[in-house]
This record gives C-alpha cells, structure tokens and sequence, in this order.
C-alpha cells in the first residue's frame, strides 16, 4: 500500500497539514503573536516536517469537503451522545443495556481503521476496546443499546462509509 510507505520526497512543505499543526501550535505555547514568534512558527513549522522526513509516511490524497462532513456529523453526536449519556446517569432513563459489540471492519486502510475506532470512542457512550487486525474487526463496549445490528450498522453507515471517502476508497476493499 502506498500510503504505508516511507516519504522520501524532497520538498519543503510535503506534510501541509502537519507544518500547520506545528506552527499553530507553537503560537499557543508562545502565547504571542509578535514578529519573531510568527517567524519561529514558520521556521518549525517548515524545518521540523523537513527533518522528519526519513521517519514520517507518504500522506494520502483526502476529499476535504468530505473530512468537514464528517468532523460535524462527529461534534454533533458527541453533544447529542453526552445529552443521553447524562439522562441515563442521571436516571431519567430506564435500566442501561450494557453490550459488546463486534463491528466488522470494510477495509484494510490502517489509517481509516484507526480514525474509525478514535471517533467511536470519542462518542460518550462507546467505547473501541481493541482493533482486531486478524479478525478484522472492533469490538466496542455501548454503555446502553437495545439494537446491536442497527448500532453497528449506524456506526458503519456514518463514520467508516465517510472515512472511507475521505482517504478515496470508495468500494475498495468491501468485505
């Protein structure tokens, strides 16, 4: 797989997203945006990813417009999920149904497998116990789910589809 392969590329800005990450991140630290602050942030934010090159993988080609679908259907289940969450805790729901659940994973994309099960467990409620490369699946806790099915289908059909056209590979290795 090509993105598994190691950045041997010798440009200076080949990894935008993480000299961006960089830069912005060295503004906060500083606290300041002053004249040599915002040239240090340049600096790291080109040098860095430079240095790091021999270490860091070929990027994969993403649909942006798809990553910022995604990134609000996710914000917006997390606040709908810590409003259910807290009505089960707080006990104006029913008895929780506590289950684990075997989600069957689409493809072999080691990156879109990972977001995957990141976005699972940054969704109060579930939890991604482990990513079973050799089974190829994950096995999530649910805090309370009376429909195992319709739960991994939903997962599935709004996080994983949505990766998996993100990194374009729309239809590559279905199972």
């Amino acid at each position: 797989m090509k993105s598994d392969t190691l950045d041997r590329r010798g440009g200076w800005f080949d990894h935008p997203v993480l000299s961006l990450l960089l830069a912005v991140s060295w503004l906060a630290l500083s606290r300041s945006l002053e004249p040599v602050h915002l040239l240090s942030a340049l600096l790291i934010g080109l040098i860095v990813p430079r240095l790091l090159r021999g270490l860091l993988h070929v990027g994969s080609p993403i649909r942006w417009g798809a990553a910022i679908r995604l990134t609000c259907v996710v914000l917006w289940d997390i606040v709908v999920s810590n409003i259910t969450v807290a009505r089960l805790v707080l006990g104006s729901m029913s008895r929780p149904q506590p289950a684990w659940l075997r989600v069957p994973l689409a493809c072999e994309h080691h990156r879109v497998n990972a977001l995957f099960a990141s976005i699972i467990t940054m969704t109060p409620g579930t939890v991604s116990a482990v990513v079973d490369e050799a089974a190829h699946c994950i096995w999530v806790h649910a805090l309370n789910c009376d429909d195992a099915p319709g739960m991994v289908a939903d997962m599935k059909a709004r996080y994983e589809a949505s990766l998996m056209t993100i990194f374009r590979l729309d239809g590559e290795g279905a199972t």
